[in-house]
């Protein structure tokens, strides 16, 4: 069973940092597949996360700290 992640713009920043590393791990081979996946506008994810201190990073698949 999939996960809602519909309201992840109002969910807390840090409980979704560890759903989305998660997702990333184990489900979604890069953030545009996540975002596909779970219906998600990649911008506006990436943007929540940045809040938090958090990028992308490609290599490692993963939302780090900057």
């Amino acid at each position: 069973m999939k996960m809602d992640l519909s309201n992840f713009e109002q969910m807390d920043t840090a409980i979704l940092l560890g759903i989305v590393n998660e997702k990333l791990r184990l489900e979604c081979p890069d953030l545009h597949d996540l975002s596909a996946c779970y219906e998600m506008p990649t911008e506006a994810l990436a943007n929540k996360l940045y809040t938090l201190g958090y990028h992308y990073d490609t290599k490692t698949n993963q939302f780090k700290n900057f």
